[in-house]
């Protein structure tokens, strides 16, 4: 796609952060917007923003994209309110249980999964058919550089953005020859709240999240023009893509362990550290 203007964009997560601001952007090319967030008032706020620039309609939801009903609901409410989605960003997401492996719980996987694996799916499949009834479209899935390699204390949210990439690249080949352009974006530290109220955010927040969100909103509706497919960018993405493919698993172990370290240095780590 090369214009968004009266073109329908859906967009999860909008209620803060890359969600945000992807709606200002597209809104500011003159798009139609369907915005969904679990929070009410990050929602609110976010179509507050939106007063002056050119977009021309918004319809907005609150509810959880874990929730596959309500996804599908959705959907229908933009195909009757908007005519129909063309572009789908699949970008609501959460941090996940922040702890090591031993100390996760079932329920911090299930719930990680639900959003970040199954809200990516549920909202792809829920608007699929409206881009092939427009006969053009692009479908935007947002992993991670925690997709391209594991780090400690995200083993449930590196396997949700491994999952996502791993089913996107399916729908990329699946979509091949289609009108439907197909994107996954692998965010780099972007500075977005995603780490608040975890053990360790502040100080994560403050050493890794320094991109700000415009820019990656502006970067990816680059690529969607251009049909790039892979999209990685802000901070520390291109050293993590590059070490993702260019080191060896043990090298790239190492380093990830040196670097991040210091955040490891709490009391659920240091047990493991007087048994060895």
């Amino acid at each position: 796609m090369k214009q968004f203007e009266n073109k329908t964009i859906v967009i999860t997560g909008a209620g803060s952060g890359m969600g945000r601001a992807y709606a200002i952007e597209f809104a500011q090319l003159g798009a139609k917007l369907a915005l969904n967030d679990f929070d009410a008032n990050g929602l609110t706020e976010t179509i507050r923003l939106l007063q002056g620039t050119r977009v021309k309609a918004v319809h907005s939801k609150v509810f959880d994209v874990s929730d596959r009903q309500a996804m599908l609901a959705f959907a229908e409410e933009v195909r009757v309110r908007l005519g129909g989605a063309h572009v789908v960003i699949n970008n609501a997401g959460i941090s996940g249980g922040a702890k090591p492996v031993w100390l996760m719980e079932p329920q911090d996987y299930e719930r990680t999964f639900a959003i970040n694996f199954f809200g990516v799916v549920h909202g792809t499949r829920a608007f699929l058919p409206q881009l092939f009834a427009a006969g053009e479209g692009a479908i935007v899935n947002v992993s991670s550089v925690f997709g391209l390699v594991g780090t400690p204390g995200a083993s449930d949210y590196c396997a949700t953005k491994f999952a996502v990439r791993g089913f996107t690249e399916s729908l990329m080949v699946e979509l091949q020859n289609s009108p439907i352009s197909v994107h996954l974006v692998h965010p780099g530290g972007i500075r977005t709240n995603i780490a608040k109220g975890i053990e360790g955010g502040e100080d994560f927040t403050a050493k890794y999240l320094k991109t700000e969100p415009i820019d990656i909103a502006r970067y990816v509706i680059r690529c969607i023009r251009s049909g790039k497919q892979r999209i990685v960018f802000g901070h520390q993405s291109f050293s993590i893509w590059l070490a993702s493919w260019a080191m060896s698993l043990e090298r790239r172990n190492r380093m990830l362990y040196q670097e991040m370290k210091d955040l490891m240095d709490a009391a659920q780590y240091r047990i493991v550290k007087r048994r060895a």
